[in-house]
């Protein structure tokens, strides 16, 4: 069913709950921000084929922008476009997890050193403000908005090193992690652990220790995959016991 975007009773939003139809402003952008959120929210699930049909009728709008929205998410990482078959959301392995997280831990520890030697202080000044930004929703417990300002701080870290070369990396790989980032945060111990890491960043970058920075961006993304060692853990325990109840 396809449903016009244009018609504020329109009210076919499929199984996924209550949100408003999307209007035909900015309806690329809304459409891929939608979906990469649910991606992330894992309303999608890693490995479930996307319901073009269903996701269709919750946003209101044909399979023409839908369909384009999932080639911006494949170029990103975030889906799979398998030939012949429809896309899929991407199902990464421990193993892919644990490389990208080393990985981007020594981007963002150059980022962090190269950051507080060259940024200007107005530009430390916007990341500490984002840094506030952030803490007020996780007063809130906003995990999602959180989760935004969250990455917008460390690609502001590795924005003000200004490195071309070390942004387009970073960004890349960025775009891979978002489900895994995302996904080292979801139980209340790890969120408060993170949290306090980013305040230790942002001490570090006023203060513009470069070294201390660095180490401590390298030694985040080494705690988020203890943390995601864990969940998976937890994870497949739960599994295991629902199949054996």
């Amino acid at each position: 069913m396809t449903t016009d975007p244009g018609d504020p009773a329109t009210d076919a939003r499929g199984g996924f709950g209550q949100a408003p139809v999307i209007r035909r402003r900015s309806l690329h952008e809304e459409v891929v921000t939608r979906l990469r959120d649910m991606i992330i929210e894992e309303d999608l699930r890693p490995g479930q084929r996307l319901p073009e049909r269903e996701l269709c009728e919750h946003f209101g709008i044909s399979r023409t922008p839908l369909r384009e929205a999932i080639k911006v998410l494949a170029s990103e990482g975030l889906v799979e476009l398998p030939p012949n078959r429809g896309a899929t959301v991407t199902k990464l392995s421990p193993e892919d997890m644990q490389g990208m997280l080393q990985v981007i831990g020594v981007l963002e520890m150059l980022a962090g050193e190269l950051a507080c030697a060259v940024a200007t202080d107005e530009e430390i000044r916007e990341v500490v403000a984002l840094h506030y930004e952030m803490m007020a929703q996780y007063a809130k417990r906003d995990r999602l908005a959180y989760f935004k300002l969250n990455q917008s701080i460390h690609a502001a870290i590795v924005r003000i090193a200004h490195n071309p070369t070390l942004s387009h990396a970073h960004t890349a790989l960025s775009a891979r992690m978002r489900q895994i980032r995302y996904y080292g945060n979801r139980y209340p111990d790890r969120w408060q652990v993170a949290v306090t890491e980013h305040e230790g960043f942002i001490a570090a970058l006023q203060a513009r220790n470069g070294a201390e920075l660095g180490r401590g961006l390298r030694g985040h993304m080494e705690s988020t995959w203890t943390a995601i060692q864990h969940h998976l853990a937890r994870d497949a325990a739960a599994e295991s016991r629902a199949t054996s109840g």
